[in-house]
């Protein structure tokens, strides 16, 4: 497939297209892992003239090739310089190589493996995963390493594997450390990835400090870190554990102030918190928290009016109390006019509360 590029891509040494070029100072340009082998194995001559080096020669990136070769893998319809991904690892992961050069590295893998299930296939064969988590641990990769990572995680069948190669404690570091809200985004986009298969969901939720990081950037985030961190919760909470874990580290009035405020997500997490005991009683204890559901109510999309309904029914079937903060706040009336819904689940929940408030509300009378 390399025959398709021009031979001046090719390192002299392993006859490969460079994914790191370096000129030696007799002039000539090799691949950066290439030529350090030659040097390390104690050569002190020119593998091309034979004329001698210095004891310390000095690589020069190639930066005009290097640019070029990138180009041109991904103008050719084929980018064969990338189908085979063993020489980037090998850059990602070698000492040797400069941090731009594992920078670019990154960026190639990162560009293929987000479409591409067989070269994401390809890249874990390849003993991808340890270089990439290693890159996340470098504060000067982190930021391009992490979508790499998130690339990983997308095939189900790549999931357990990468939880147990140690991914989740890395993911947790960054949630709870990164300088910047888009890698904390990120870290919370692999959480909500990884927790898709259900054993992730209780082995995330166990591991120290993983939702308490998510609950902190609810708090304290911006934007698209809070959405991602609730997505993240939402996704861990559909495990019955996860939720009393949530509730514990004070998700409660974190969620319903965000969704006082528009976001709308943290209202899916508060219906999953309202299934258990833990979380009825603190939402039973927050001040406005029926009036905070009413709004959605009025103004929500489809989905949040389901799961509004939802967790007003939860909160309604175990305190009589609640009944009269909602039917004070005209929960009935609301609830009435989704009986007729498009949307089935909206419809079901509506009737379900419906029948929670004139039931309760009879007892009471």
């Amino acid at each position: 497939m390399d025959s398709h590029l021009p031979d001046h891509f090719k390192c002299p040494i392993s006859l490969e297209i460079m994914s790191d070029p370096v000129i030696l100072s007799s002039g000539h340009t090799f691949d950066r892992s290439s030529i350090q082998r030659w040097l390390d194995a104690g050569h002190r001559t020119c593998p091309i003239t034979k004329l001698p080096l210095p004891d310390h020669p000095a690589l020069i990136p190639n930066h005009a090739l290097r640019s070029l070769i990138s180009n041109y893998a991904f103008l050719s319809p084929l980018h064969h310089t990338v189908s085979q991904p063993e020489a980037l690892i090998s850059t990602l992961a070698s000492n040797s190589s400069s941090s731009d050069s594992k920078i670019e590295a990154l960026k190639h893998l990162t560009r293929l493996s987000k479409r591409d299930s067989a070269f994401r296939r390809r890249l874990a064969e390849s003993g991808a995963v340890p270089a990439v988590i290693a890159a996340v641990d470098d504060p000067s990769l982190q930021e391009r390493a992490l979508p790499l990572l998130l690339n990983l995680t997308l095939d189900d069948d790549s999931k357990v594997g990468l939880v147990a190669e140690g991914v989740v404690a890395r993911v947790v570091e960054v949630l709870l450390h990164a300088p910047t809200p888009d890698c904390r985004a990120v870290a919370a986009t692999i959480v909500t990835s990884l927790a898709v298969v259900e054993v992730n969901k209780a082995t995330i939720g166990a591991f120290p400090a993983a939702i308490a990081a998510l609950v902190a950037i609810l708090r304290d985030g911006k934007g698209r870190e809070r959405k991602e961190a609730a997505t993240a919760l939402y996704a861990l909470c559909s495990f019955p554990d996860n939720r009393r874990r949530a509730v514990n580290c004070g998700a409660v009035p974190i969620l319903l102030q965000n969704v006082e405020i528009g976001l709308e997500r943290c209202v899916e997490v508060i219906g999953f918190l309202a299934k258990c005991k833990e979380g009825r009683e603190q939402m039973e204890c927050y001040d406005g928290c029926v009036q905070i559901l009413v709004n959605v109510l009025r103004n929500g999309s489809s989905r949040g009016i389901q799961y509004a309904l939802f967790a007003l029914t939860s909160l309604c079937s175990y305190n009589q109390e609640m009944v009269l903060v909602a039917l004070e706040e005209g929960v009935l009336e609301a609830s009435l006019g989704f009986v007729e819904d498009d949307n089935e689940k909206v419809r079901r929940n509506a009737c379900n509360l419906i029948k929670v408030l004139r039931f309760n509300h009879n007892r009471v009378r």
